[in-house]
Order: structure tokens, then sequence, then C-alpha cells
């Protein structure tokens, strides 16, 4: 433990100063963490204003590597077993599900039986976050059902917006985490940004991590409790924190609190509890910059994660460069696509894009 940090993880604020390799005396040099973001006290920019200019950073930039495809194989846990005309044919624990999939245009692999044979089937709007409702085929189904990964177990939900309550290609971030945090040899903390229903953060606490969990939805807190109960996993550290991530994020670092590995999954679009909007195009730079500011002495991971949204994933390859440049360490940023292979046709489906940061060069 360094002589400057205090024994609940706060860094004194000669040492914060000292995280970027650049000097920061001289003046209009960006601090890369500002208490209270631009985007705090208005409301989403409007089409056509000109957005405030970036101070660039200065100091070494992190060495990268793109692009770089994270594969999660099928498991006992899940299975992506079919896609095609538009739909995706999936295995999640003990039952079959079938979902829309727009990137899906081929044709599908398996004959028609395979697919009739699914224990359930989301209808409705195809849109990433278009309600929709679940049609039972053979026999109602109860609303909930028990999966696990990788032994952690967890609550699977029919939600009218067709997701499940796990995004299973986030298991290569998972096992990345966990594997950090069961060789570091010292007590971590981990801070899950947008942690939805928490199995990422079960995963760090069933490894040995103080978690801390945020999500502004109270209804997504409430089902990662129970998935905490679920998991018999209610003795560990883990606090559940119900509020916006950037405020959340503002307040850590003016407390002086830090964390070793940070996960950071933001939606394209959403609201914070008190109405806060977060806009990702707008408001990432600045989320990067506060997570930057509260990783610890000796920060192990910062993982960023993008859904749904129209870009590169070069768009937040380069921001998450340009947030770390001047970090000490300077450390390796790599991006790319997660992905998901069928086990029908072996062909591959892209799910989302990826930037994550570690302190080493891979």
């Amino acid at each position: 433990m360094s002589k400057n940090r205090a024994r609940d993880g706060r860094r004194t604020k000669s040492q914060a100063a000292k995280r970027d390799g650049a000097p920061r005396a001289r003046s209009g040099e960006p601090r890369g963490f500002r208490p209270k973001p631009k985007h705090a006290d208005r409301p989403p920019r409007a089409a056509g204003e000109t957005p405030e200019p970036r101070t660039r950073r200065s100091g070494a930039r992190p060495a990268e590597t793109v692009p770089l495809i994270l594969e999660t194989d099928a498991t006992d846990d899940y299975a992506l077993v079919d896609t095609g005309d538009g739909l995706k044919l999936e295995r999640y624990g003990s039952l079959t599900l079938v979902r829309p999939e727009q990137q899906a245009i081929w044709g599908r692999a398996l004959p028609p039986p395979d697919w009739e044979a699914a224990d359930a089937v989301f209808t409705g709007d195809t849109d990433e976050e278009g309600l929709g409702r679940w049609r039972f085929p053979a026999k109602p189904l109860p609303e909930t059902w028990p999966m696990a990964f990788d032994g952690v177990p967890y609550l699977g939900r029919f939600t009218s917006f067709r997701h499940v309550g796990v995004f299973p290609e986030q298991a290569a971030h998972w096992r990345a985490m966990r594997n950090a945090i069961e060789g570091a040899e010292r007590p971590l903390r981990v801070l899950n940004l947008f942690g939805y229903t928490g199995v990422g953060s079960l995963v760090a606490a069933a490894a040995g991590a103080h978690v801390t969990h945020v999500d502004a939805s109270k209804k997504a807190i409430g089902w990662a409790r129970e998935n905490q109960a679920h998991a018999g996993l209610e003795d560990k550290p883990i606090r559940w924190i119900c509020e916006d991530a950037m405020k959340f994020v503002a307040r850590e670092g003016r407390r002086g609190n830090a964390y070793d590995i940070i996960l950071l999954d933001p939606p394209a679009y959403g609201r914070g509890p008190a109405g806060e909007v977060w806009q990702l195009f707008d408001h990432l730079p600045d989320m990067l910059d506060g997570c930057r500011a509260i990783l610890s002495d000796t920060p192990l991971m910062l993982v960023l994660t993008a859904y749904a949204i129209r870009a590169s994933m070069f768009a937040i390859h380069e921001t998450m460069m340009e947030a770390m440049t001047g970090f000490a360490p300077a450390g390796h940023v790599e991006s790319g696509e997660l992905v998901l292979r069928e086990t029908s046709a072996g062909r591959v489906l892209s799910t989302s894009m990826f930037s994550r940061w570690t302190p080493g060069h891979a």
C-alpha cells in the first residue's frame, strides 16, 4: 500500500495530481476530471449546435492493438445455436429462445423443426429496445428461470424488451476480470457502471473483490439483488447504488475514492433517476475522463463496451486512447468486437464493440 494512500482506498490530492504523465501546472492544461460534467445542466445538444471544443491531452499514448475479435464459445450455460432471416436461436441454460437479430441477413442453417421446438419466441418490435411479448409454443413458462455463468448462478427473465438479463458475449471481459482479481494477491475494488442485472458484479465478488455496482434503474438494481440472493453471495461485499453514473463518478472523484477495475457498459441513450440525460456520443469522453481520474495507483483494467450504435469500433478506440494519453503507466489499449459463433454452421455474429485498457503491453 502506498504511504500516501488511505486504508479505505482514497487518494490524497497531491497523489491524485501525479496520476498523469504530463505536468499539471500549465494554464489551460486539462486536468482529466471535471467535478461537474459539461452536460450536467443542459439538455442534449440541439441539431446544428457546435460542440464545446475539447483540449487534447499531452503525454505518451498507450500501446494499441486493433482490431481484436473476442469470441465467446458455446458452453452448458449458453449457446448461439443458429441464425438467419432476421432471427437467432439461442440456448440459455435449459431453455431455447428465438429473438430478433437484424444482422442475420443470411438464411438459416437448421431445418424448421429445430426452430419450431423453441421454448419461447419473442414477437413484436424488432428494434433493440422495442417493446413486444413472448410466446410459449409448448407450454406457459414462469417469468424467471435459473441460469449460471461459470458456476455463478443468476436468474433469467422474460422481459418486454426482448432481453433476458445477461449479454453472453461479456464472458470475455468477465473472465479476464476474474483472472485479474484471482491473480492480484491483494484485495481489489471493482466499479461496475451501468451494471444492469449484476452478473458481472457477482463474478467479481465471487472472485474476491469488493464491488460497487451502479445503475440508474431501480428495477435493474432489484433484479441484481435478487441474483445475489439466488447465487448465495449475500455475504459478499457488494454496494448496490441506484444513481446516474456520471454523477456517481464525479462524486467519487471529489471524495478521492479509487478503483482497481472499472467496467463501463453504457447505453446509446438513457436517463438517470432524476431525469439526467445520457447521450453516448456527447458524454462518453467526459465519462472516460472521470473513470481515468478514479483509477487506483495500481489499476488493472478499464473496460468499455458499446451496443447498438452506428459507429466504427475505431470511434470508441480513439476515444479510449485519448482518455488514457499521459496516464502513468501508459499501458495498452485493445479494441475490437465481441462476437458469438453458431454451433450450427459456425457463422459469427457480432454483438458489440469494446475498448479495454490494461497497464501492461500484451
